[in-house]
């Protein structure tokens, strides 16, 4: 169980990093925020490629659903930082 939290901490920084090099630009969030949305990002993507593939069990790295997690946590980035440019400040 520690173990799978960790790795998915590890995995979701990975796809963050990963999902903000493909943007252009400067993205201003917090490393906790990429790290989370990395997470939400390969969940999103291994289950949309869970959903559209026949395969059961992949030896190694699945790396269509790698891509598909670095692109949905790419969209999330994007989305996030427009929802907080779009607040206003107190």
């Amino acid at each position: 169980m520690i173990g799978t939290l960790i790795s998915a901490i590890i995995a979701g920084a990975i796809i963050g990093a990963l999902a903000r090099l493909v943007l252009p630009g400067k993205q201003n969030i917090s490393i906790p925020i990429t790290i989370g949305l990395g997470i939400l990002g390969s969940l999103i993507g291994s289950f949309i490629f869970h959903q559209f593939s026949n395969q059961d069990n992949t030896k190694g790295v699945d790396w269509i659903a790698l891509i598909l997690g670095v692109i949905v946590a790419a969209v999330l980035i994007v989305g996030y930082e427009r929802f907080i440019s779009g607040r206003t400040r107190v």
